[in-house]
């Protein structure tokens, strides 16, 4: 079990993040929050989640027209905003992901199981990569508030890959956050069966 520090990081003292501090977040980094968003849970090993790290000038110009006038100002000042998407061809690595069955034949030919399956298996892997980002020392800002058609005219042209949501990450600004809002109690959001 993990201990209450831990818990503090990745939950109860974690917030959204808004503000940025003018710190860079290193390719080392990047690719050390891959290696451990890779290990997330997915369905058959299915690995469906596709990230774009925009944090050139050049990058951060493309998704400006897609972000919503809440998301601009703190996306266009965060080091990296990752684009969380999944690729709904995701299935024809299934055979080098999941080599112990044919999982691949459940999909091809049938749109609507592999967009339905990418989804839910992105998702997942769009809550751990939030999770260990935070475990990396890493805060987050997930949002909405974006034009997916712009965001994946402009960086998934190809069609295949769909954006889900966005996340600013690097360095907070503690100053900048925001009061924590009340949270449903286990009562309100759960029942026993």
């Amino acid at each position: 079990m993990l201990d209450q520090k831990a818990l503090d990081t990745l939950f109860t003292e974690a917030h959204t993040h808004n503000g940025w501090l003018d710190k860079p977040v290193s390719d080392e980094l990047l690719r050390r929050l891959w290696d451990l968003v890779k290990m997330a849970p997915t369905a058959s090993n299915s690995l469906p989640a596709r990230i774009v790290f925009v944090r050139s000038k050049e990058g951060k110009e493309r998704l400006k027209p897609a972000l919503s006038a809440g998301n601009l100002d703190k996306t266009m000042a965060a080091p990296v905003c990752a684009i969380i998407a999944y690729d709904l061809e995701f299935f024809e690595l299934l055979p080098k992901l999941y080599p112990q069955v044919d999982m691949k034949k459940n999909f091809v030919g049938n749109p609507e199981a592999a967009k339905t399956a990418a989804f839910r298996n992105g998702s997942m892997q769009g809550g751990y990569f939030i999770l260990a980002a935070r475990a990396l020392g890493l805060d987050c800002g997930p949002m909405s508030g974006f034009d997916n058609a712009k965001v994946d005219a402009a960086f998934f042209p190809g069609g295949k890959v769909k954006s889900n949501f966005l996340c600013n990450i690097g360095y907070g600004d503690a100053a900048k956050i925001r009061p924590r809002n009340p949270r449903l109690g286990f009562d309100e959001a759960c029942s026993l069966a």
